[in-house]
């Protein structure tokens, strides 16, 4: 369960990264709000997990997650640029999680 937890707290942490990019400095009051709450859940759910997996692994988990869906987010929607590379790169990512799933 703690590793379901940690991969939904990871995809929250996308979210709160794409929101606080859209919330320009907080000027933006729902970006703002989806933010707050998307960083909340994001966090609490990263602690809820670390009570039963390694602090370190969880970390590296939970902002891989979060790291890979927003660049993937960002080069869907346009406001990033798409390269072979960067898609490599985002699938080396996911096999590190992956790698780190195994060992733990």
């Amino acid at each position: 369960m703690a590793w379901i937890v940690l991969i939904v707290s990871g995809s929250f942490e996308a979210v709160w990264a794409t929101a606080l990019d859209r919330a320009q400095g907080f000027t933006r009051p729902i970006p703002s709000i989806i933010f707050l709450l998307a960083m909340v859940l994001s966090v609490t759910g990263l602690g809820y997990a670390m009570k039963s997996l390694p602090t370190g692994t969880a970390y590296a988990v939970w902002t891989a997650v979060g790291a890979a869906l927003t660049v993937l987010y960002a080069m869907i929607t346009g406001t990033e640029p798409f390269s072979v590379a960067r898609v490599l790169l985002l699938a080396g990512i996911i096999g590190c999680v992956i790698g780190l799933k195994a060992l733990s």
